[in-house]
């Protein structure tokens, strides 16, 4: 099952048997609105602050994958969630009611890409029969914690991304539609960026490097997928992105997406780069990629959400911001 130096290739694959996508009224007039099972109207989800209402996004996401799979909360062995907050806040208080084992994570944006590649090592290898990967970000939430508050009204520059609303839950098990063949950890990569406002510049590095690991580990090329999906580089990213990996003998043109340039019109909705935040690949892996894997208008793609692995603390203290990004192949 080892493969290369940075995969693995699951002689058992495990499934995804259901999976659920909540988002905000701006995700849902994008251009993926009718891909989502809930669009939530009320920026608050009914809570008294944004982190709460980040944490009943997380539960309603979890909740509605379990009913599409018949099954309850005390049918999951582990749970893998995580978000963007400090303390992983939105996932700790958004599943303490499910009473299920829990691995809290943090990988940024790549969150839904290390939560799925946990919970299908853990299904393959036999240690659960089914596991919940599930994650989530919130525009206000995120900006009162990493930029500024909202009521401060700065000016955003054109390379900076707009995080999405939303959350994204996967239940893996041994059988369903949807097959994961394979991982590709992906390693810290730091270019020396310190710019805050552009996380493209950031992660494009990392996803390159994900990217030509699991090409090199598996003796694949682009040609070997109808996609090679990234999490959210948005349109500053994906040009590095390209650039990058043109350097190393591949060409991406025709074959990537990114989850955050796909998300957002921003011709009429103004995010400027496009989405970002740990909701953004999931919903969109949810809402959009998986049912076409599952009709198999789409035979193989491989998924790899970029994280950038920055805290308030670390850029006041003029750290540079590391990349990371984690891939799963997904087949029909």
């Amino acid at each position: 099952m080892i493969t290369g130096k940075q995969s693995i290739s699951f002689e058992n694959p495990p499934y995804i048997l259901a999976y659920a996508s909540i988002v905000g009224q701006k995700e849902g007039e994008g251009p993926l609105g009718s891909c989502f099972d809930i669009i939530e109207k009320d920026p608050m989800v009914g809570s008294p602050n944004w982190e709460e209402a980040e944490s009943a996004l997380q539960k309603r996401a979890a909740l509605t994958a379990l009913e599409k799979a018949g099954l309850k909360p005390e049918d999951m062995r582990y749970l893998f969630s995580g978000d963007l907050l400090g303390q992983i806040i939105a996932s700790s208080f958004g599943m303490l009611d499910l009473k299920i084992p829990m691995f809290g994570l943090y990988g940024a944006c790549s969150t839904a890409g290390e939560s799925l590649s946990l919970a299908s090592m853990t299904v393959a290898a036999g240690y659960a029969d089914y596991a919940l990967a599930v994650t989530s970000s919130h525009f206000a939430s995120a900006e009162k914690q990493f930029r500024y508050p909202l009521e401060y009204a700065s000016q955003r520059p054109l390379s900076t991304t707009w995080t999405v609303t939303g959350s994204g839950a996967f239940i893996v098990g041994k059988q369903g539609n949807v097959k994961i063949t394979g991982i590709t950890t992906g390693k810290m990569v730091d270019y020396g960026i310190k710019d805050s406002m552009n996380m493209g510049a950031a992660m494009a590095p990392a996803a390159a490097d994900t990217i030509y690991a699991h090409f090199t580990d598996f003796g694949r090329t682009p040609d070997d997928y109808d996609l090679i999906v990234t999490g959210d580089l948005g349109l500053v990213g994906r040009e590095l992105l390209l650039d990058l990996l043109k350097q190393k003998g591949f060409d991406l043109t025709e074959k990537h997406f990114d989850c955050g340039i796909a998300i957002f019109d921003d011709a009429t909705q103004d995010t400027h780069s496009g989405g970002s935040g740990c909701g953004c690949s999931a919903v969109t892996l949810a809402g959009y990629l998986l049912p076409k894997l599952e009709s198999g208008e789409f035979k193989r793609i491989f998924f790899m959400p970029t994280g950038a692995l920055l805290s308030t603390v670390s850029f006041n203290e003029g750290q540079s911001i590391p990349g990371i990004c984690h891939g799963v192949v997904l087949e029909h």
